[in-house]
């Protein structure tokens, strides 16, 4: 009697995680390795991404980049004399934006710990392409959060149609920066400017290493 031999079904593929670069780089989304994040794809990105889901006063949306350098600018204000290495912390807060885009806070929370997982996987990775540790020490963290929310609160209340009353509920009364007023900038410029400061961070720390 003729016997059959049983095949094993090959299990599916798994889903396309990486995305192709500009530069050519494939960046894998779920384990992202630091070999392939250039910062000139980072700028790229965070310059067409608009913070608040595009729902900003003007005919052009007010990006991650303009935002992330702002940020960068309140950190020097609050810490004089801060090391570049955190100042460049602060201007790549939000890098991680460049593939997964911006999400408003509630719904970042609604959508819990996976987004969470992709999202510090991403922040570790760029950390460890440019030089910072993979992890922030806590203070550091903090006063980039201080930073970030100070500008929130600008961007709300000067472009996003909130109240004086319930951004302060929100996100606190801005404390040890200039008052800001804010110009929306175009997406050349504001690209140009994340990667102007970038450089003029990356020579800095070139200069203080021994």
């Amino acid at each position: 009697m003729a016997t059959t031999t049983k095949k094993t079904a090959k299990p599916d593929a798994p889903p396309r995680a990486w995305q192709r670069m500009l530069s050519g780089r494939r960046l894998d989304l779920l384990d992202p390795s630091p070999v392939d994040i250039e910062i000139e794809d980072i700028a790229h990105g965070l310059a067409r991404v608009a913070r608040w889901n595009g729902q900003t006063l003007g005919l052009s949306p007010f990006t991650v980049a303009q935002h992330s350098v702002i940020v960068e600018e309140f950190c020097v204000q609050m810490k004089p004399g801060w090391p570049p290495a955190w100042r460049l912390a602060a201007l790549l807060h939000d890098a991680p934006e460049f593939v997964i885009g911006d999400m408003i806070s509630p719904f970042k929370a609604a959508l819990g710990g996976q987004y969470k997982v992709i999202e510090k996987r991403l922040q570790r990775a760029i950390h460890i392409r440019f030089g910072l540790p993979a992890d922030l020490p806590e203070a550091i963290e903090k006063t980039i959060k201080k930073a970030d929310q100070a500008c929130a609160f600008f961007e709300a209340t000067q472009l996003a149609g909130f109240g004086h009353v319930e951004a302060r509920k929100l996100f606190g009364v801005p404390k040890g920066v200039s008052p800001l007023t804010l110009k929306i900038e175009t997406t050349a410029v504001a690209q140009t400017a994340y990667l102007d400061r970038f450089a003029v961070l990356i020579a800095e720390i070139g200069a203080a290493s021994p």
